[in-house]
């Protein structure tokens, strides 16, 4: 049996009724732009009614609302539900003119009513302060995506159709960011896309032939390359031209109408067990003017179709009174009288284009994904921890623990139709960090052909590893806007290839925290790991911590960064983050073997604490009856796995070679506890701090990451300058494990020196030459041996 076939018939009447609508949203896109009052034109245009500051931009928005029209007309034909990506992000007054056309903006900005009053606000508040940004942002109805910073437009998509059968996503991507190295990573989705489990996307290059400044690549090739391009990516291109708009809209009908019965098709076939591995989508590649119905022509100069169209294309109208009077005609050429009502209100007419209730793309929950979200099924982590008899006695490889509870976690939260709300994004690394007990649920996501050799690949496989850090991230962002939870695994060095990103997803959970209609989300959660210390098989290119450094500025009621230290600390942190909403959950744990420390009801206490003192490791002792002080002499603290490890080392050799001398060892596990409670949520009040550091005692803190990034952190302590941080110092190559901590000055030999050159009245001449010693013959050692020294290689903590 075949798809059913929604056939399209476009009449003239249709055309007629669609240029009305589009001519309505046109409008309100050049007077959000210009227009501080008079927004509708009652009276002629004058100087004062131009807003003083012109920001926004014109060129790709006419686009935008035509595809937006378009798309209507199918929703209500097919009643099918579309989500509406828009690339190019600068088109935002055209979304949000469409939103206020089909009535969404209003019911949920009741203050921008569907009269004169709501829509001179809607006017007003455009790239105004105190109004909304010109991107398709957080505020806008029916946006996932802000396309502020270009690439991206593609690979949100792709995440909002995973898992999500009955949805297709329109996704328009403009000729400018379709240069984007990200975006031309995008259009591998094909590879990924399972039809009987996920949704469909439609990408829509729209191809104006310009950016800001000059020609786009694709906007300047041929149609014949452009296809081939596609078609080697796995998509079935279909090409819609012209600048004539009753022509191009029954073109674009059609296009969409064709576009949409493929998608069925493929579906249909796939959902009835007659899928084909290589299936080839349809894709829509759009080619219109840029500024299309704005001013050709401008002092002499052509406009309309030109990169000169990008922004304001009438940028003096408030000086200049013939800018001001071809402004004036260029709003009259849409005819608001016809549009609008004496009430203001656009007229029933162009209402009724609009699809009914969720179907409408501004009011789809698929944009709301918070309304959507179900928690996820979570076990017991007692089916997961360790067990730990006394603390560093054994190891083992901190990460599997996480994969195990992953697997089940996949288990427990798949659907019927073989999908779920769950899923790894990770770069061709599950195994190699040591998360591949993931494969004993499900495999890896592959659409393409397999062979003999291929190891846990398969169509309905739902880990998706693609060596592209970009695609995993966005991928990850938007399954999350759309109502799921996932993590994002990677290699700790090259998860600043996609920061920019995570930085971007940040700003969005801060903006859409202060919307009421914004439904909260399953938190970001991004593993790091193969760290900068531990990097067995790579060099110095692998080793970077500066994800820490680039989220910790970051809005304080979203980031927080986590560094558990051994494997059930990071079952407790990754059970709080699973369950987190609104967040991005840092979290850097090495995936090679190391000493395990904490019981799992330790590991709770710990994590819910944030830092903590671990008695076990010091040499405190009870205050004296005497009223002397019943501070350490010294305070070694840490933060991360192989920093702790290093510390616990060097409190054991003052142990050894200083009895009598009090040792504090405090793990930090929460990195945004160091803040003072006023900065961040879960900074820590002063009397804990002091509690925990003292007041005045020297600290040598073994950190992670750089040491400014703790330093950061400590400003406004209590005598922050007490603080010694050691940590990585961009010293690096491939070498061996403890080289590294020797390289960057944060051994355990280098924390004694450290502690030493902080005590008074100590002889530690004895110690001091011991661990001067240590490291000359680790050096010796290594480069005649090339493993470390078998002291280090067989330390336990005792």
């Amino acid at each position: 049996m075949s798809a059913p076939v929604i056939a399209s018939i476009y009449r003239d009447a249709d055309v007629d009724a669609d240029l009305r609508y589009w001519a309505a949203a046109n409008y309100l896109t050049v007077a959000q732009i210009y227009l501080q009052d008079n927004v509708l034109l009652r009276q002629p245009l004058a100087a004062e009614h131009i807003k003083p500051r012109l920001l926004g931009h014109w060129g790709t928005s006419p686009g935008l609302s035509m595809i937006y029209t378009l798309l209507n007309r199918l929703i209500r034909r097919t009643e099918s539900q579309w989500l509406y990506v828009t690339g190019p992000g600068h088109g935002g007054p055209a979304i949000v003119a469409n939103t206020y056309l089909e009535g969404t903006y209003s019911e949920i900005y009741p203050s921008i009513s569907l009269d004169n009053q709501g829509v001179r606000a809607l006017c007003r508040q455009f790239s105004t302060p105190g109004g909304i940004p010109s991107h398709v942002s957080v505020q806008t109805p029916g946006s996932i995506h802000e396309g502020g910073e270009l690439g991206y437009a593609l690979t949100h998509a792709a995440g909002a159709a995973f898992d999500n059968p009955d949805l297709v996503v329109a996704c328009v991507i403009g000729d400018g960011e379709a240069e984007t190295g990200p975006l031309s990573g995008s259009w591998k989705v094909p590879a990924f896309l399972n039809p009987v489990r996920d949704g469909a996307v439609l990408p829509i290059l729209h191809l104006n032939d310009a950016k800001i400044s000059g020609p786009t690549v694709l906007g300047r090739s041929t149609d014949l390359s452009i296809s081939e391009y596609l078609g080697g990516q796995g998509w079935a291109p279909i090409f819609v031209e012209g600048d004539d708009p009753r022509e191009v809209f029954a073109a674009f009908d059609r296009a969409l109408t064709r576009a949409h019965d493929a998608i069925e098709r493929i579906q249909h076939a796939a959902r009835r067990g007659n899928a084909e591995l290589g299936v080839e989508w349809p894709a829509i590649v759009l080619r219109t003017p840029k500024g299309w119905t704005g001013p050709h022509e401008v002092d002499g100069k052509l406009i309309e179709g030109t990169h000169w169209a990008h922004q304001v294309p009438l940028a003096g109208v408030r000086d200049n009174p013939a800018h001001l009077a071809q402004l004036e005609r260029w709003l009259l050429s849409y005819r608001p009288t016809e549009l609008f009502g004496d009430d203001g209100a656009p007229v029933a007419e162009i209402r009724a284009l609009a699809p009914d209730g969720e179907l409408r793309m501004g009011a789809t929950p698929h944009a709301n994904g918070g309304v959507l979200l179900r928690p996820l099924i979570i076990r017991d982590l007692e089916n997961y921890a360790l067990t730990v008899e006394s603390p560093g006695a054994a190891s083992h490889e901190t990460t599997t623990v996480l994969g195990e509870m992953m697997r089940d976690i996949y288990l427990d939260n798949a659907t019927a139709d073989g999908g779920g709300t769950f899923r790894l994004f990770c770069p061709d690394e599950t195994a190699s960090n040591r998360l591949q007990a993931v494969f004993e649920a499900t495999d890896r996501c592959w659409q393409l052909r397999t062979t003999v050799n291929d190891d846990d690949l398969s169509p309905d496989g739902r880990v998706m590893e693609v060596l592209s850090e970009h695609l995993c991230e966005g991928w990850l962002e938007a399954y999350l806007l759309t109502g799921r939870h996932g993590l994002f695994a990677s290699y700790e060095a090259f998860a600043m290839v996609s920061v920019s990103m995570l930085v971007q997803h940040t700003k969005w959970l801060q903006h859409a925290a202060t919307l009421e209609w914004r439904a909260p989300i399953a938190s970001l959660n991004v593993l790091l790991t193969s760290t900068c210390w531990r990097n067995d098989h790579n060099g110095f290119s692998h080793q970077g911590p500066g994800l820490i450094d680039a989220v910790i500025p970051l809005a304080p009621d979203v980031v927080r960064v986590w560094l558990p230290p051994d494997s059930n600390t990071l079952l407790a942190v990754t059970d709080h983050c699973f369950r987190s909403r609104n967040h991005v959950n840092v979290m850097v744990v090495d995936k090679q073997s190391h000493p395990q420390y904490l019981t799992l009801t330790e590991a709770r206490a710990h994590a819910a604490a944030g830092a903590s003192v671990w008695a076990w490791a010091g040499t405190e002792k009870p205050a004296a009856q005497d009223g002397t002080s019943a501070d350490p002499d010294i305070v070694l603290a840490c933060a991360g796995d192989v920093p702790t490890e290093e510390t616990l080392a060097s409190a054991q050799l003052l142990r050894e070679w200083l009895p009598g001398f009090r040792v504090r060892v405090v793990n930090v596990i929460d990195l945004m506890a160091l803040l003072p409670r006023g900065d961040h949520p879960h900074g820590m009040p002063d009397d804990d701090f002091v509690d925990l550091f003292t007041a005045d005692v020297d600290v040598v803190f073994a950190f992670h990451g750089y040491p400014r990034a703790v330093h950061e952190l400590l400003h406004g302590r209590p005598n922050a300058a007490r603080f010694h941080v050691r940590g990585f110092i961009e010293q690096g190559t491939t070498t061996t494990a403890f080289d590294m901590v020797v390289l960057n000055k944060t051994s355990r030999y280098h924390l004694v020196l450290e502690a030493l050159n902080r005590i008074e009245l100590i002889d530690g001449r004895l110690l001091r030459k011991h661990c001067h010693d240590r490291l000359a013959a680790h050096q010796s050692y290594i480069r005649e041996h090339f493993v470390d020294l078998p002291e280090i290689r067989e330390w336990r903590w005792s």
